[in-house]
């Protein structure tokens, strides 16, 4: 089994997921105030069906509310992993139209 492995990369404002020291994938960000709104998220084909994107959104969510920070989901993917799950509940704020 690959060793998988989340890294907030700050300086450009996404997180990335590593399969056995590979960039898998990475869902991307802005930052407005105490919001972090979730704009794209992309898995690497070749790593497609290995449950990295559920990964990757697990951790980035519990790191954003580890910070106080609040979920806004633009992100189709992003959106559609907290719709299957009440785990951050309280947590998200709906993206303004």
């Amino acid at each position: 089994m690959a060793e998988t492995k989340v890294v907030h990369n700050r300086d450009e404002l996404r997180y990335e997921v590593y399969s056995d020291g590979e960039l898998a994938g990475f869902t991307q960000y802005h930052l407005t105030g105490d919001r972090v709104v979730f704009t794209h998220t992309e898995i690497d084909k070749a790593f497609s069906g290995q449950g990295l994107g559920k990964v990757l959104a697990g951790e980035a969510l519990d790191d954003v509310v580890a910070e106080g920070k609040v979920i806004v989901p633009r992100c189709a993917f992003i959106a559609g992993y907290l719709k299957k799950t009440d785990k951050y509940e309280g947590h998200v704020e709906a993206p303004a139209r």
